[in-house]
């Protein structure tokens, strides 16, 4: 198993949206499980999470935006938010504030329809903020396709970590969702692949027009796909040290 951690991408500014974010999905998070039976929690997902039989039933619109701050479990919401933290600022960096943050849920509503036309009868409600975050991680694959992002990747009994470039990471992850996508239609699965297929493909598709404004492949020539300021060098650790 691949598991990214970290990137040696730094942002040149406070990433408030991002931050911001983060929180706002924890206090969600912690205040629908807070004191709540599970049956009171199945609830809050049929009403906030995305049902796509409910949008098929001409109702239900505005989940496309609340599904994506609810969490299914601790680990659902820790990973998201690590990833969130991962790639957001570095996009929030390039775009802006404002705009990231219209980017984000941008991401997130198109990500939801994704998963909607895959299954437009389902009554399984869709929760989480992943398809947003896979919007961010396809637009930053698209401005900086060889930044270096620290992964750990698990044997049977250890693990090595290892410094890939994104395009890889990256791409390795979008065909996963893919792939999974795919077994999910044939009866597999659990989990809503075709959201974050959906929301990586908005995301790189939203992030076009900054990339084109950048210089498009001049963008790349200029930067070698590198971030287009200096990488992190990070302290003595067990980590190694990336060098451009």
């Amino acid at each position: 198993m691949i598991f990214p951690f970290r990137d040696h991408n730094p942002s040149e500014r406070v990433p408030y949206v991002t931050i911001a974010l983060i929180i706002l999905n924890v206090l969600i998070f912690l205040g629908s499980y807070a004191a709540q039976s599970e049956r009171a929690i199945a609830e809050i997902f049929f009403h906030y999470g995305l049902v796509p039989a409910r949008i098929s039933a001409g109702e239900g619109y505005v989940t496309a935006l609340s599904s994506m701050f609810l969490h299914s479990g601790f680990m659902h919401l820790a990973g998201n938010m690590l990833f969130l933290w991962i790639y957001g600022d570095n996009l929030e960096d390039k775009l802006g504030h404002v705009p990231f943050l219209i980017f984000y849920l941008l991401c997130g509503i198109a990500a939801g329809l994704a998963q909607f036309a895959s299954e437009p009868s389902s009554m399984i409600p869709m929760v989480g903020a992943s398809g947003a975050i896979a919007g961010v991680m396809g637009g930053y694959l698209l401005l900086f396709p060889k930044a270096r992002v620290d992964v750990f990747v698990f044997f049977i009994v250890f693990f090595r970590i290892f410094p890939i470039p994104a395009w890889i990471t990256l791409g390795f992850w979008f065909a996963a969702q893919l792939f999974n996508g795919f077994n999910a239609m044939a009866g597999t699965g659990g989990v809503a692949h075709w959201a974050h297929a959906g929301g990586f493909v908005a995301g790189f598709a939203l992030m076009l027009p900054m990339w084109l404004t950048l210089g498009g492949t001049g963008f790349w020539q200029r930067t070698h796909g590198h971030p287009d300021h200096p990488e992190t060098q990070y302290g003595r650790s067990n980590i190694p040290t990336v060098r451009r």
